[in-house]
């Protein structure tokens, strides 16, 4: 299990999804392409897996 959360200068959620994955590479690859569809690229993200692993950080 991972989740994705997009955030908003201000700290509020955009965007806040857990989904399952086959590997960190694939949760990778999948949190881009919900990033892309969302607009979000220019947002804060992460992705984090279950066990507290951060795959994906991004600040604006």
């Amino acid at each position: 299990m991972y989740r994705l959360t997009v955030f908003e200068k201000n700290g509020k959620k955009l965007f806040d999804q857990s989904f399952e994955a086959d590997s960190d590479e694939a949760a990778k690859i999948h949190s881009f392409e919900l990033i892309q569809k969302l607009a979000g690229e220019d947002k804060t993200y992460r992705c984090t897996s279950l066990d507290g692993r951060l795959l994906l950080f991004h600040t604006e």
